[in-house]
């Protein structure tokens, strides 16, 4: 005798809804409301439902891991993924590149992705510069999900693993090179008020100025995005000062490429009227005109641990840190000059 597999119509029938309804809920489209969303997914949770043909992963050669981003244009995050891939082919590790899932459904239905992942055989995820709440947290934990999160955008509980680099050090680093080149008004342009990254990097902002007897002033301080956006409204904003800083320190390298690129448009020298330092040391820094001047995050190693993370974490072994922090350094090139103090 064989065991009844129930069906996705008796699916629909034991929710009150019909088959349509329930497909659209497995394939994750937004067009369902959340109340029957909720409503349908209890009972595939309590009918132990798989969808025909992923009913039982095969058992893979290589092992699958996830790396997700919510924005796959930027430098930042390519330099990440090259450093997640050298290492999967020293390790015989498939990676798989996926897009952040949408917002309303995370919201609606913080299961589901969850579900997902493991429907289809993930070993683990690589999360980068992601805002994963509590919810889908517990989701992934109660799932036994390896997951490690790069620059994370909210503080993650204690037991979840994130990596990052020495930000408040490599804030601090960037503006004591503009004060060593004789700047005492310094702006800075900062990414999402809410992200880890951008609070040790400000506050790296805040201890050279302090350290060297520079007041702070709230009009230098500006930015709510790492994208280039954020410099092109931070330098406008700058220069609609009665009296603005002859230096920023950009949260980014986007950022900065969008600050030289307005300052083209607005007619400032860079560096002869206004010096900048950017941060991560993608490609960009290297093809702006001046050469960018940048703090570099050691972004390949930081995808190569984290990947090494996941797999130690699938294999039950001993972490000893959840939160790893790789050193940063200063590349100096032409984005900054020596300012002479007025006679």
């Amino acid at each position: 005798m064989t065991d009844h597999r129930i069906t996705l119509a008796e699916i629909a029938a034991l929710a009150e809804v019909s088959p349509s309804t329930v497909s659209k809920v497995l394939n994750q489209r937004d067009d369902v409301a959340a109340s029957t969303r909720r409503r349908v997914q209890a009972v595939l949770d309590r009918e132990n439902y798989a969808v025909p043909g992923r009913r039982m992963p095969a058992v893979q050669d290589h092992p699958l891991v996830d790396f997700v981003t919510s924005n796959l244009d930027n430098a930042y995050g390519v330099e990440v993924l090259r450093g997640v891939v050298r290492y999967a082919e020293s390790t015989d590790v498939e990676v798989v590149v996926s897009r952040m899932p949408d917002a309303r459904v995370r919201r609606d239905q913080p299961a589901a992705w969850a579900e997902r992942v493991v429907a289809s055989g993930r070993r683990g995820m690589i999360l980068v510069t992601s805002d994963l709440t509590a919810e889908e947290l517990a989701e992934f934990r109660a799932r036994s999900v390896s997951l490690v999160v790069i620059d994370p955008l909210n503080p993650l509980p204690g037991e979840h693993v994130s990596v990052g680099s020495t930000n408040w050090a490599g804030g601090r680093t960037a503006v004591d090179h503009l004060i060593e080149h004789g700047h005492r008004r310094i702006g800075y342009i900062g990414g999402p008020e809410s992200a880890e990254c951008n609070t040790a990097r400000f506050n790296g902002y805040l201890g050279a100025l302090r350290a060297a007897g520079i007041a702070v002033r709230d009009e230098y301080i500006t930015g709510t995005s790492f994208g280039p956006e954020a410099g092109i409204a931070g330098l406008r904003h700058f220069m609609a000062l009665e009296e603005p800083p002859t230096a920023v320190f950009a949260g980014s390298d986007s950022t900065a490429v969008g600050l030289i690129q307005e300052a083209r448009r607005l007619g400032v020298r860079i560096p002869e009227d206004l010096s900048i330092v950017g941060y991560d040391g993608t490609s960009l820094s290297e093809q702006t005109v001046p050469r960018l001047t940048t703090v570099q995050q050691p972004l390949q190693e930081m995808g190569r641990t984290a990947l090494r993370l996941v797999l130690s974490q699938a294999a039950g072994d001993d972490l000893g840190s959840h939160h790893i922090e790789l050193a940063t350094h200063l590349i100096e090139r032409d984005s900054v000059a020596t300012l002479t103090p007025a006679p």
